[in-house]
């Protein structure tokens, strides 16, 4: 299984400064809950950066343009950004909402409820 996370944000430079400035200026109106959880204004949260560099997940990171670019076709659910996946070899299912990850403080949550669905998805096979 790897797990797929997908910012509401897009790729490339202009769009990277957009985020930092808004992140800055009007952090509680930031779209985006897994990029304000997961890093900071200039860098990654050193506890979510621990978790994602000793964990034995596989995951990848996406921006929406880039995951719509290598996932996109006609049977691709529609998800709303961010959103967390877990892709097993014959689909693409939602593991965290993006209405919970609206709800989460900080990266210890996003950690916590990460591993307590991983723990439940085991459990079924």
């Amino acid at each position: 299984m790897k797990l797929l996370f997908i910012y509401n944000a897009n790729s490339g430079k202009l769009n990277l400064y957009k985020d930092i400035a808004h992140k800055i200026f009007s952090p509680q109106t930031y779209p985006c809950s897994l990029c304000a959880i997961t890093f900071g204004v200039l860098k990654e949260n050193e506890s979510w950066k621990n978790f994602r560099e000793h964990s034995d997940l596989t995951m990848e990171f996406y921006h929406m343009d880039e995951f719509m670019a290598k996932y996109r076709s006609k049977w691709l659910k529609k998800f709303d950004f961010p959103v967390i996946l877990a892709e097993n070899s014959e689909d693409l299912e939602v593991l965290i909402f993006n209405e919970e990850l609206d709800t989460l403080k900080d990266s210890q949550e996003l950690i916590a409820i990460i591993q307590e669905r991983l723990i439940t998805i085991d459990s079924k096979q």
